[in-house]
């Protein structure tokens, strides 16, 4: 999917890792949230609360998922599930354009 219709978006963005990840938040016509973002390349752990579904839209990365001992790598077209209340690492190799979605 390339657009999403019908959200109401927050104004005020997420921002992480001094401004080298940042975020909008979405909540669908559904009520169920997503954020679309920007990563810039680095290295950066982050903590879950709910299950999340990370669709890379452009950019190459690598994920080392929770319980894996291998890193992955994921570039734009794919993505990736992450468990609700848990931590997962990314290292970033070019600007990478991400949509998350949060499964409750």
């Amino acid at each position: 999917m390339t657009e999403i219709k019908n959200v109401s978006v927050k104004k005020a963005a997420n921002v992480y890792f001094d401004g080298k990840v940042t975020s909008r938040s979405l909540t669908l016509e559904d009520g169920s949230v997503q954020s679309l973002g920007i990563m810039l390349p680095g290295e950066y752990e982050f903590g879950t609360d709910a299950k999340e579904i990370m669709e890379i839209l452009s950019g190459e990365l690598e994920v080392l998922l929770p319980g894996e001992d291998e890193w992955r790598s994921i570039k734009g077209g794919e993505s990736f599930e992450v468990p609700g209340s848990s931590k997962f690492q990314l290292k970033i190799h070019s600007v990478t354009d991400y949509c998350c979605s949060y499964i409750v």
